[in-house]
């Protein structure tokens, strides 16, 4: 009788070390899947960031480019033509275009950094010796 009782008492510790070994798998799978989840949205999110910060720095070429090119027509008015000029700043690119139209001289730049590109226009009048900016925006 005593070694029955032995018996059972040591087929039911094994049967319970089965389930808290059970449980543990449980929780590791939890743990793991949502460690997972949260690593794919820290990736996610930083790819988009990254591509965030290269639209900005293709903007901020092509307004460069902008200022760039009102600047030199202030300083010489046959600026740009014909043709325009492409301005390089550290990764970035900006290709100027200037067109003429009487008292009108229109730029557009398009700013570009990896493979986003960004246009920025805008409008420089002659009147009476004083030049206007005016549409400056982008396309």
């Amino acid at each position: 009788m005593k070694q029955e009782f032995r018996i059972k008492n040591l087929e039911l510790r094994i049967k319970e070390r089965g389930q808290a070994l059970i449980t543990l798998l449980f929780f590791v799978l939890i743990s793991l899947t949502i460690t997972s989840g949260a690593i794919i949205i820290i990736i996610a999110n930083s790819i988009s960031v990254s591509k965030l910060q290269e639209g900005a720095l293709a903007y901020y070429a092509a307004e460069s480019g902008v200022e760039n090119a009102l600047l030199r027509l202030l300083r010489d008015p046959n600026y740009g033509q014909p043709g325009g000029e492409t301005l390089t700043i550290d990764t970035s690119t900006a290709v100027i275009t200037v067109t003429k139209s009487g008292n009108t001289a229109t730029v557009v730049t398009v700013g570009q950094n990896g493979n986003f590109k960004r246009t920025v226009q805008a409008q420089m009048t002659y009147n009476n010796g004083y030049y206007t900016f005016s549409n400056w925006k982008e396309l």
